[in-house]
């Protein structure tokens, strides 16, 4: 088995989609043309989107999430955190937590993207041997 793709379902398809380009650096794979799905290139897997309205009209229940009770974080890992953070709220995230040193050796931060979603750009965690 293997982990394909992440989908999580938004307003805005399109909106989404350039967010995550210029805050994150990712790369579109594609917007499908009726502007209801959309890949991002995360390398192993993709990072994908379903707007609302094309999961509603496949009789599925599907919301938004709550900004003020998380219950997942998608991670993007990089070595520069700051450089990162700092083009993410570029960007137009929300800062959740600036940048702090882990005791397990892992520099963290935390956004919350424009549909709400909690992300944490993270570094590698260093080996404390």
């Amino acid at each position: 088995m293997k982990f394909k793709y992440t989908i999580l379902y938004v307003r805005n398809v399109e909106e989404t989609v350039a967010f995550f380009e210029n805050a994150f650096g990712l790369n579109r794979l594609m917007i499908h043309e009726s502007g209801d799905y959309g890949e991002l290139d995360t390398g192993s897997t993709k990072l994908c989107f379903s707007s609302l309205d094309l999961m509603k009209g496949f009789g599925k229940s599907v919301s938004l999430p709550d900004p003020s009770l998380p219950n997942f974080e998608i991670a993007f890992e990089t070595d520069n955190v700051r450089e990162a953070l700092a083009k993410s709220l570029d960007a137009g995230a929300e800062l959740i937590q600036d940048v702090e040193q882990m005791p397990w050796g892992q520099t963290i931060s935390y956004v919350r993207d424009i549909n709400g979603f909690l992300i944490e750009i993270c570094s590698p965690v260093s080996d404390q041997g």
